[in-house]
């Protein structure tokens, strides 16, 4: 196998950063599997509801997940098809 000099890995190893935290790598895989709100997501994994708006705010600031308004409320998804990937690797 030969390195490839000319490829840099930037975003997925900021991906790869990124999902390296339980409580995110949790976040996403659920993601993965249902549109969510952060009510329903905090309440799924028994976290206080600052905690894991922290950690949405990375994720969406990270371009891992977007929120969709829909009324007062706001539904998040996995948007990055690496992070979806990864993710789908790991629970095989």
């Amino acid at each position: 196998m030969d390195f490839d000099k000319s490829r840099v890995f930037i975003d997925e190893s900021e991906v790869l950063k990124v999902l390296g935290h339980p409580v995110r790598l949790k976040i996403v895989a659920g993601l993965c599997t249902k549109e969510c709100n952060v009510k329903y997501i905090w309440e799924c994994l028994g976290l206080p509801q600052a905690t894991v708006s922290q950690h949405l705010a990375l994720l969406k600031n990270k371009g891992i997940i977007m929120g969709t308004r829909d009324g007062v409320e706001v539904h998040y998804s996995v948007i990055h098809p690496l992070a979806r990937k990864i993710v789908g690797l790991l629970m095989e």
